[in-house]
């Protein structure tokens, strides 16, 4: 058994809670623009302390004149804009509690959150969401109030509270604790119903105060901003909301990622949070766009120079005068407008969700544009563990989090311990009990520590693969090798007491196109294409790829490309995007049959 800790960088309020910020942001930076919001015109336009603070302070005295009561639950659904962060400090303000729930939800997964929560009320963003909680209303007695953002809910509630005393809200505001529920996140479990994670104030403190803490250079007021266009119904989103108003830093929303690279460019960001199938997209975009561009081998070529030249960053010796001059040069024909792409200003960016891949890793930061990989869980409020911007280890997910505790235990199950974990499942004992032990959460994922204290996620502890000569296999490392691939979307192994590793890959539809265009294809889809003898060649290349990090027994040997994608929408992942494996394997057990011949 290993363990390892790190001090805390940051001391949680004693009786505290998250509404503190917003008034210590406004008393001490009032003029400070601590969020931008996109106008009717599509601009950016900045919203000071002392501005934000009025515009919560309004809507909780809308929320409070409706009869929401302290402790009471509100779902929140809606895509990442900034409504989204308004409302949230504005129910903490109200001494309520916000549910979030992905747009994306369907009226049953809808159904059970604000059942199981008992929410109150919902503020919706769009007509659809508002249609599919109506059309499950009367299945939810608790429910008292529905409010739409694009009805014009921010007006709605603050008219509704303009008999509401100033003094009223200084006291609902002050009425949670550090140890009260700051929100309810309900887990999107590969199986079952999903689980509500309560988290409380002391946990946002401890996780988003040793974040800012332990990455302070890239936290500066007045200067830094970041751009968020993950979901807020996702942990992850949550900590650069809550981290970023803690800081403060400027704050900005972005809810269509389809122009992604034209909001890079007007926000300019200098601080990313992305997931690795942002940074491979980036990577391979524009690599296919230098080689219809001609210029394929000198992307090749700067690829390789940035990779090496991060490689001897981690040497005694540093990169050596001839590597400067090379990586000098591709700097300005090639990294230059990478970072370009990326908004201009950006240096680091964190990146959780998955495992980026040791090459990228190394490639991003050969480019001058540092991803920092962390680890974390919704029960862990976000990131359990990070790279610091000064002590990088390309291919880990970081030291634990200033002031918790990381240990591995005997059968290499990652354990946590600290004041950012979660209080319990709502309304589950049962489940609290099988997943925390004398303080300590059982992450179910499986992992190892180095000397320093830096962790290598390497599976799931329930989706290790046995095969039938007793091979243990993590299925995560070899994937998300393949998944690099541009023609990639998705990977998922399989071979569970069968006599070799097989792989289901699905193609990525962005990019297909693109490449049938270059091999003479066009207008052939996935149907047409997933047996042809090229296509098969280049995804053979990317399971190639996979197979270089494992043994010969973990290797993949045979794969088949499907015809169809795995959606949340077709059932086979969740809102996070994780597989749904269990259903994968039934409704494609034809197609893994295939693989074994039969």
């Amino acid at each position: 058994m290993r363990e390892f800790s790190l001090p805390a960088l940051y001391e949680v309020p004693a009786d505290g809670n998250l509404t503190d910020l917003i008034r210590r942001n406004a008393a001490q930076h009032p003029d400070v623009p601590v969020i931008a919001r996109k106008t009717a015109a599509g601009d950016w336009a900045d919203v000071t302390a002392t501005a934000f603070l009025a515009e919560v302070r309004a809507a909780a005295r809308g929320l409070i004149a409706s009869g929401v009561q302290p402790g009471d639950r509100v779902a929140l659904i809606s895509r990442t804009r900034y409504e989204w962060t308004l409302f949230d400090f504005a129910v903490w303000t109200a001494g309520a509690v916000t549910v979030p729930v992905y747009e994306t939800s369907s009226a049953e997964q809808i159904e059970w959150i604000l059942g199981d929560s008992g929410a109150v009320a919902a503020i919706v963003e769009t007509e659809a969401h508002e249609k599919s909680v109506e059309s499950v209303r009367d299945r939810l007695p608790q429910l008292k109030h529905v409010w739409r953002i694009e009805a014009g809910a921010v007006e709605t509630l603050g008219a509704a509270g303009t008999d509401v005393a100033e003094a009223t809200v200084d006291e609902r505001s002050a009425w949670a604790k550090a140890d009260s529920p700051a929100t309810i996140v309900y887990t999107s479990g590969t199986t079952g119903r999903p689980k509500g994670c309560t988290l409380t104030h002391r946990a946002f403190f401890a996780e988003c105060g040793n974040v800012v803490e332990r990455l302070k250079p890239l936290f500066r007021t007045g200067d830094s901003s970041i751009l968020l266009f993950l979901p807020l119904a996702h942990v992850f989103g949550r900590l650069v909301e809550v981290a970023a108003v803690m800081a403060p830093i400027k704050l900005g929303h972005v809810s269509d990622t389809k122009n992604l690279t034209d909001e890079l460019a007007a926000f300019r960001p200098t601080l990313l949070l992305g997931v690795p199938r942002v940074f491979e997209k980036v990577y391979n975009s524009a690599r296919a766009k230098a080689q219809a561009g001609g210029k394929g081998k000198i992307f090749d070529k700067a690829t390789d120079v940035a990779i090496e030249y991060s490689r001897a960053l981690d040497s005694a010796s540093g990169p050596a005068l001839g590597l400067k001059f090379k990586h000098k040069v591709f700097d300005r024909l090639v990294y230059s407008k990478l970072r370009a792409v990326l908004g201009g200003r950006a240096e680091y960016s964190i990146s959780g969700g998955a495992p980026l891949g040791e090459r990228l890793g190394h490639f991003y930061r050969g480019i001058g544009f540092t991803v920092l990989e962390g680890y974390g869980l919704t029960e862990s409020c976000a990131a359990t563990a990070f790279n610091p911007w000064d002590r990088t280890k390309i291919g880990t997910v970081g030291q634990p989090l200033p002031g918790s505790t990381v240990r591995i235990a005997d059968d290499g199950e990652v354990l946590l311990h600290g004041e950012h974990l979660f209080s319990g499942y709502w309304n589950n004992e049962a489940a609290t009990a099988e997943a925390v032990t004398d303080g300590w959460f059982h992450t179910g994922d499986i992992g190892t520590l180095d000397e320093d204290g830096y962790i290598t996620i390497t599976g799931r502890k329930k989706e290790i693969i046995v095969t039938a000569g007793g091979k243990n296999v993590a299925p995560a490392v070899i994937e998300d090798r393949i998944r690099a691939h541009a023609l990639v979307a998705e990977c998922m192994v399989v071979g569970d007491g069968k006599p070799f590793i097989g792989a289901l890959v699905t193609l990525d539809e962005e990019f297909l196109p693109r490449w049938a265009e270059q091999h003479g294809k066009s207008g052939r889809g996935v149907a047409e294409l997933r047996e042809d003898p090229e296509l098969l060649a280049e995804v053979q290349s990317a399971v190639d790829d996979g197979n270089a990090a494992v043994s010969k027994a973990e290797a993949v040997k045979k794969f088949r490309v499907l015809a169809t994608q795995f959606t949340e929408e077709s059932g086979h992942v969740t809102p996070s995007l994780k597989l749904k494996r269990n259903v994968v394997l039934r409704d494609f057990a034809d197609e893994i049959a295939a693989i074994y011949g039969g």
